[in-house]
């Protein structure tokens, strides 16, 4: 179990993950007169699709991973936003997990499916925990979180880069 914990894209979801709860701390958002913006939702998406990388790689495990990474954020981050991050996260991750899992897609698409129904959930559940939703603010949190996972599917569409065997 170590040794499927100690993975690099293990590592890097739950250092990532802690990262994010650490600048939502932080980062102040930016009011872009319809809604605001968050520098750090755009890392959120990224955590989706490094999340499916750690999947891949160390099967159910990512579990235990989230775990962590939710303790470390409490410990690490403003308790307030720990929450609401923690909160968000176990719902679109588990759902995104879940997505994953039950899909025989190849991966980009699965990478796809599952961020383009895990994000909604996110944003939504971070936002009314923060007392921050609006339509505005959650339009914008979403397009700068899909960014991953439309990069993603874009790259691994067509084949002959290095990454491609993390994909198998």
């Amino acid at each position: 179990m170590l040794q499927k914990l100690l993975a690099p894209f293990m590592l890097a979801y739950i250092g990532l993950v802690v990262l994010i709860n650490i600048g939502f701390s932080y980062v102040p958002m930016v009011d872009l007169g319809f809604g605001l913006f968050s520098p750090m939702a755009i890392l959120v998406g990224f955590v989706f699709v490094i999340r499916d990388f750690a999947q891949r790689g160390s099967g159910h495990y990512v579990l235990v991973a989230m775990a962590i990474a939710a303790v470390l954020s409490f410990i690490m981050a403003d308790p307030f936003v720990a929450l609401a991050s923690v909160a968000a996260f176990a719902a679109s991750e588990l759902t995104d997990w879940g997505i994953y899992t039950a899909t025989k897609k190849p991966f980009h698409q699965r990478v796809l499916m599952s961020s383009l129904i895990s994000t909604p959930i996110d944003t939504a559940v971070f936002l009314l925990l923060i007392s921050g939703f609006t339509t505005g603010t959650f339009v914008l949190m979403i397009l700068s979180k899909m960014l991953a996972a439309v990069l993603i599917w874009k790259f691994y569409r067509s084949p002959g880069d290095g990454l491609h065997r993390y994909a198998q």
